[in-house]
Order: structure tokens, then sequence, then C-alpha cells
């Protein structure tokens, strides 16, 4: 989903987007519309009811929307990926530590989905033939996705918005099949099971892991956005109508089953498919190979871009990423912990944005320097041996918290929002605080100095690596 990078050295550095808000919107619409969003709205009903559900992703797709574009928009103002924007917060060796997260979480991610992609052409093809191997088409379907990777990123992602309009049809069927084989009404009156567990917020906390999981994107895609206008607007209303339809359609779809009396197990594409017939398992398959082909190109150029001073080149990153993202996919007993791997997604993540935030708008003014692309002691983003260790510290806490609030003692509100709302205030307060001292290079009179565009009075755009 790194939009347009091509693996060669001008990706390593700043971009001048040029995507207009119709494009950007297209571009994250064709994004979300994929088996994974669709089918986390299946892991909702019984444990809370339809229409607790449905409201719930309203909620929290809007909720988790506002990160995701605020991150979005420091990719479009700077032209950095997102895991190179934590070079100001995190400074430049500490910006290592997210940006090792983030493969963890991509490396999960494609796992996921070639999984999903696998059971759902395992169940096609035991229907026609009674031939079954998930386990084969999981390895077989990621194969082809990092095979795509390496040679056709750019057709996908130039070929991925169109198709989201073919996704987008089938599921107006699906749509129109559940809603008139039962009414609203009869959705609304399927009873919840307590027994399960689960609460409003528990389901909002899924949700908004769902958008975090996205944000760790959003300023890859939205630094090619011509506007902050284009990438704000297009990204917030691609996103929000993606979100909302995939997950309402997993909702109603697993309702559906639900209601029909047959066994119901969530997060089974094979489920679905069996439920409205191989048009939606097609589809599946395709919104995969586009999503997941561009997830383990976003993954590669992370680790190449993650730092300058080893100097990794593409193909040989992406063969090994590849071979592990293969084996991995044949691990099928995972697909039982999407809900766990979506905590820890969060978890990891909600702290780093929080911070990110909190330096880029407020203690930065908005604006990153040129020396952000640097790594050299004088860059006024080394901090102390190259690492803001404020920000080490409360991403630790904020991670920390959010674990404390999901398993060990449930919050009433759930976990994302008090972690968010605790790692914002707590880095702004240690960040003022301990600022004033003049300790760890925590304040710097060069932050009050202009800035614009990382391109702007540049020639250079590999500045991220090491110059000679």
């Amino acid at each position: 989903m790194a939009v347009n990078l091509d693996g060669q050295d001008d990706s390593a550095g700043p971009v001048r987007g040029t995507q207009s808000l119709l494009r950007i919107g297209m571009i994250w619409l064709a994004a979300n519309l994929v088996v994974t969003t669709l089918l986390t709205g299946t892991l909702f009903t019984p444990a809370v009811s339809f229409g607790t559900a449905a409201l719930m992703i309203v909620i929290g797709t809007l909720l988790g929307v506002v990160v995701l574009v605020l991150i979005g928009n420091m990719g479009t103002r700077t032209g950095l990926p997102t895991m190179a924007l934590t070079r100001g917060s995190f400074g430049i060796r500490g910006s290592l530590l997210p940006a090792a997260a983030n493969l963890i979480i991509l490396m999960g991610w494609s796992w996921v989905q070639a999984m999903l992609a696998g059971v759902t052409v395992n169940a096609l093809v035991a229907e026609a033939t009674g031939f079954s191997h998930p386990m084969l088409f999981s390895a077989l379907c990621q194969t082809i996705v990092v095979v795509l990777a390496i040679f056709g990123h750019t057709g996908i992602s130039r070929v991925e918005p169109w198709l989201a309009l073919v996704i987008l049809v089938v599921m107006g069927f699906v749509f129109a099949a559940a809603f008139g084989a039962f009414s609203p009404a009869e959705f609304a009156a399927i009873p919840v099971d307590d027994s399960l567990g689960g609460t409003s917020f528990i389901t909002l906390d899924m949700v908004i892991a769902t958008a975090i999981s996205w944000t760790v994107l959003s300023a890859d895609m939205n630094r090619h956005a011509k506007s902050s206008v284009a990438g704000v607007v297009g990204s917030g209303i691609g996103y929000t109508l993606s979100t909302t339809i995939a997950m309402l359609l997993g909702l109603v779809a697993f309702s559906t089953v639900l209601l029909r009396g047959h066994d119901a197990t969530p997060f089974d594409p094979a489920v679905i498919v069996a439920e409205f017939g191989w048009p939606l398992g097609v589809v599946i398959f395709l919104s995969v190979m586009a999503t997941n082909t561009m997830v383990v190109f976003g993954m590669v150029t992370s680790v190449v871009n993650a730092q300058s001073r080893w100097r990794l080149r593409f193909l040989p990153t992406a063969l090994v990423l590849g071979i592990i993202s293969v084996i991995g996919s044949t691990f099928l007993g995972l697909l039982n912990q999407f809900t766990d791997f979506l905590f820890v997604i969060s978890a990891f993540f909600v702290p780093v944005f929080a911070i990110m935030i909190a330096d880029y708008y407020l203690l930065k003014r908005r604006g990153y320097s040129r020396q952000i692309l640097h790594e050299r002691p004088e860059s006024r983003y080394w901090y102390l041996g190259g690492v803001n260790w404020i920000a080490v510290v409360v991403w630790v806490v904020g991670a920390g918290l959010s674990y404390l609030l999901a398993y060990v003692a449930p919050s009433p509100v759930g976990a994302n929002i008090p972690a968010f709302a605790i790692s914002f205030l707590l880095y702004l307060a240690l960040m003022l605080g301990i600022g004033r001292t003049g300790a760890l290079g925590l304040r710097d009179p060069r932050d009050a100095q202009p800035t614009g565009h990382l391109l702007d009075g540049a020639e250079d755009t590999s500045a991220l690596r090491l110059e000679d």
C-alpha cells in the first residue's frame, strides 16, 4: 500500500505528492475493502447485539480515522513515510524501535491475509473436487503475493482502486441477499450470548485497533497527495467508507448465518462463502492478492528505509522476507489468535501515534527540518546518542498500560482511548518539564526555525541515505 514506491534509491527520501483528492480517496477505499476488515465484522455478534455492533463500527471508525489522517498529513507535509517520520520524535536511532515493531506487525498481516486467502481457495476447490489442503493453498497464495510484490507492485497499485469497484458490486449483492431473506428487525432480535463476555467497549477497541493497524501506512500513502486537503479529505472519506462497509458486511453476513441456524465460526471465510457462493470467494481471493502484495512491498521498503548504514537492497531483502512470510502463512492455528493480534497492534502503536502527534503538531510546530534526513550527531533529531529517551519511556508506559487495561484489569471504557490520552499528555509533560533543564537534547532553538516540505530547496531526493 506504499503506493508508487518503486524500491529504488529515490524511495528512501521524501517525495513530492501529485495525487488528487479523488485518487487518494479511491486508494483508501480500495485498501480497506479487504477480507481481514470484513471478517473482523464477524467477531461481534452474538457477543453483543446487532445494533450495538453496528453502532460501535461507526463510532470506532470515526475515532480511529482522526489519528489516521493526522499521521497521514505529516506524510503529505514532509514527503516522508510513517516510519521515517518517527525519527522526529524518537530520534534518528530511536526510530528503529517502532520500525522493528512495524516489521513484526506487517509480517503478521501478511500471514493472516495469506491464510484467509488459502482457506477461501481451499473451500472453493474442496467443493468442486473434494481435494482439501488449506496449508498448501495458503503457501501458494503467499508465494503469488511475494512474486507480485517484487515484480508487479506498481501494476497492482494502479489496478487496486478499480478492483474496489468490482468488490463493491459483489458486496452490494451480499447485502441485498441478506436483507432480502431477513428484515432489519430480525437482525436486531438476534439474542445476545452473555457467556461470550462481549461489551460495547471491547467491540469499540477492536474497531479502533483496525484503524491503528492501517495508520502505520497512512503517511506512506498520503505523502503522494498533492495537498493536505487532498490527503486529509481523501483518506478520511475513503477509509471511513471502506471500513464501515466492509465491517458491516461481515456483521450482516455472519448474522445471516446465525439466523439460518447454521454452524457459525467467527473469522472463517469458508462460513460466509458457503452462504453466499463463489463470487464472494473470488472477491476475497482477489482483494487479498491486491492488498497483501502492497503489504509485503511496504514491509520490504520499511526495512530498506529504516536505516542508512547497512545499505540494504530491495531484491535480496524482499526474497528473505518473502520466504519468511510463505513459511509463516502455513501456521493456520494463528487465525484463532486474531483478536489478540489486533490488541497487540494497538498496544504497540497507539502510544507511538500519540507521541508522534504531540511532537509534530504541538512541540515542533507542524514542521520537521531536513536535518531529520541525516544520521549525524549534528542533527537536531539526534537527541542523546540518537535516541529521544522520553519517547521510549512513554512508549513503554503506554504499551504496558494498554496491556493492563485489556487483559489484567479491563477498563470500562476499553484500552485504546485511555492509552492514547495518557501517552499524549505524559509525553507533553515530560518533554516540557525536563526540556526546561536542557537535558537529553529535548529542546532546541532550531525548532523555532521555519520549515516546509523536505524537498523545498533540495536537489538530493535520496537524503535518507548517510552521506559519504
